[in-house]
């Protein structure tokens, strides 16, 4: 009798484990499963006081989850569940439970939300008029958050061989970056930042470092090169030809250092902007500028680090962005003549 009494236990025993990991693997496998196969995107909206119970179960008649207890009890074991955030959502159709709960509690894919894309090539100057026109922040405000020094200088060991008495002028990637509407200039400063380290990967600062550069000497440079041409192959050799004009004490009289000494953009500064008394004024004063003059794209950073060798001193661009390149002064003077009319 006693023998069959414990049989019985151990067989309720049993029955309870395979129940208990049944379940455990019905809801593993619920969890991490995808919706679906298609990317395309659902408009679903969260109204303000939903709790998780609603909202699972609108999710579950969206089609965008399978399983409304299964949601439910995950957000609640994360404690997510009063983290949910209302809002006007376009979530993708092939999402698994934890990747949309991680969405619907950041607020991702709302109108919480903006893009902002900054062109390769614009200064600070014009990102902080491009922020301030998005309503985030005033000029003055954008340039004391990037000459925060302490701040800046100590986080990032790219900014290591920067002067300490220049800004973030060249290190903020040009990229689209999407945050959210309240964002601070701080905030946004740190993403750029965060993408410029990604971006400079360790093999460029590798690279750099072999040829004896510092990666303020190759942004410096590259900020010329992203102003001066646009096709990847030219800015290769022109980044070549003003390595050979440096090491040669030939002055590397480029236009776009005079504008962004003089605050213009001129296609032709004139003899008054070549007079101009600046470091920036690379007519007057030979070698590198002190710092970038622009926030350069990925290209003309690679270009600068990977130049292609060529017999040239000069060049010069023509009205539908062509190159003409010169070996001589005497050649560059008729090039001169012929192409800028």
């Amino acid at each position: 009798m006693e023998r069959t009494k414990t049989v019985k236990k151990l067989l309720i025993v049993l029955i309870l484990v395979a129940l208990i990991g049944g379940g455990g693997y019905y809801f593993f496998n619920a969890l991490n499963t995808s919706n679906g196969s298609s990317s395309e995107t659902k408009s679903f909206t969260v109204e303000s006081g939903w709790g998780s119970q609603k909202i699972s179960g609108e999710l579950a008649k969206a089609g965008l989850i399978n399983n409304a207890y299964v949601f439910e009890l995950y957000v609640w074991v994360k404690g997510l569940s009063s983290k949910l955030l209302p809002g006007d959502y376009k979530i993708p159709q092939n999402l698994n439970i934890p990747q949309l709960a991680a969405m619907l509690s950041h607020g991702v894919g709302t109108d919480r939300e903006i893009n902002l894309t900054f062109i390769e090539g614009w200064n600070d100057k014009e990102v902080a008029n491009y922020l301030a026109g998005k309503g985030i922040t005033t000029q003055v405000n954008f340039f004391a958050v990037i000459q925060k020094k302490a701040d800046w200088w100590n986080q990032y060991d790219f900014l290591a061989d920067k002067p300490s008495d220049l800004d973030l002028e060249g290190y903020l990637f040009p990229d689209t970056y999407r945050v959210y509407r309240d964002a601070t200039v701080e905030d946004i400063v740190q993403k750029m930042l965060d993408n410029f380290g990604k971006k400079l990967t360790p093999d460029l600062r590798a690279e750099i470092k072999r040829q004896g550069r510092t990666i303020h000497e190759v942004l410096t440079l590259a900020s010329i090169v992203e102003k001066e041409v646009s096709v990847y192959s030219d800015r290769q050799m022109v980044a070549d030809i003003f390595y050979k004009r440096i090491k040669a004490g030939i002055g590397l009289q480029s236009d776009a250092t005079v504008n962004y000494a003089t605050g213009l953009s001129t296609t032709r500064p004139t003899g008054k902007d070549l007079s101009v008394d600046s470091l920036y004024n690379t007519y007057k004063y030979k070698g590198l500028p002190p710092g970038p003059i622009c926030n350069p794209g990925l290209e003309a950073i690679k270009a600068v680090i990977y130049p292609t060798g060529n017999l040239y001193l000069y060049f010069l661009t023509t009205a539908d962005s062509s190159v003409i390149y010169s070996r001589t002064y005497a050649e560059h003077v008729a090039a001169k003549r012929k192409y800028l009319k």
